[in-house]
């Protein structure tokens, strides 16, 4: 059988309803979601797929849960969030958030088999939820994952003009990014541009003094030679402090100033963060 089958669609092909109780109960087949069943032995994605079949067809994946199958999603979720159309009853399923929306969701995408919203919506539409932070984060994920692109970001915001949130989703696709490589080094990057530093860029990479390869840094400000890193690795590993030296002391004979951050500098002390760098880039 397919991965997933609704309890009508298994009868209409002949499946007898004894034999596929009898294969509910020696453990052949399993009941994945209610009045729909799939393999035995179900993954996430047979799930999703098991919940929207119990949807209208209008009804797709988005939020958390399509950021997550596209693989930029910076927040998790337990439930499986859904998008549907303004004006149907509102779904009521166990372990499954439902968005009412009064933009219609075109250009339905489906990847992995499972219907989800397209990418440029659900980053704008988790962009509108979040708080600044973040938002940045899952608009610079989306950008990263090359599944749209930053011009497509900004017209999917014009198109929630006027919704919840809007306006700084709308000002902070500008921002966006696809060097940032985790969540935090987005938070850090807009906590500079907040505390009215310049812009800095990222993933630089840097050459020695003889144009021999170096190292690249999450980000930098070249023509003044500082940089920044997010760090949020353990660093009780002897072979890899030894690297991180060998690093600092060869950035440092570049002519580059290097500023490192941790989660403690970036959300205790931000204010601190700030002042660092604009030492070190020589500004008030």
């Amino acid at each position: 059988m397919a991965r997933v089958r609704g309890y009508r669609e298994l009868l209409e092909l002949g499946v007898p309803r004894q034999r596929l109780r009898d294969r509910v109960t020696d453990g052949r087949i399993a009941i994945v979601s209610r009045g729909v069943y799939g393999p035995a032995v179900n993954d996430h994605i047979d799930h999703l797929r098991a919940v929207l079949l119990r949807l209208p067809g209008d009804v797709v994946l988005s939020h958390q849960s399509a950021a997550a199958l596209y693989g930029f999603a910076v927040i998790g979720a337990e439930r499986v969030h859904v998008t549907f159309p303004a004006g149907m009853a509102k779904p009521r399923i166990r372990g499954v958030t439902a968005h009412e929306s009064a933009l219609p969701v075109t250009a339905v995408q489906h990847p992995f088999g499972v219907r989800c919203a397209p990418p440029a919506r659900v980053a704008v539409d988790l962009a509108r939820s979040y708080r600044r932070p973040d938002a940045l984060a899952t608009l610079d994920a989306a950008l990263r994952a090359r599944l749209c692109t930053a011009d497509e970001l900004a017209d999917e915001a014009l198109l929630h003009h006027g919704l919840r949130g809007v306006r700084h989703a709308r000002d902070l696709v500008p921002l966006a990014d696809a060097g940032a490589e985790c969540r935090q080094e987005s938070h850090l990057r807009l906590l500079l541009i907040d505390g009215r530093l310049p812009v800095p860029a990222t993933q630089v990479w840097v050459s020695g003094p003889s144009g021999e390869s170096g190292y690249r840094l999450d980000l930098a400000y070249e023509e003044r030679k500082v940089g920044i890193e997010y760090d949020g690795r353990s660093h009780t590993d002897r072979s890899r402090l030894a690297a991180d030296r060998r690093r600092m002391n060869w950035l440092a004979q570049s002519g580059w100033t290097m500023r490192y951050f941790t989660a403690t500098d970036l959300y205790q002390f931000p204010a601190s963060v700030i002042e660092s760098i604009a030492a070190a880039l020589g500004r008030r």
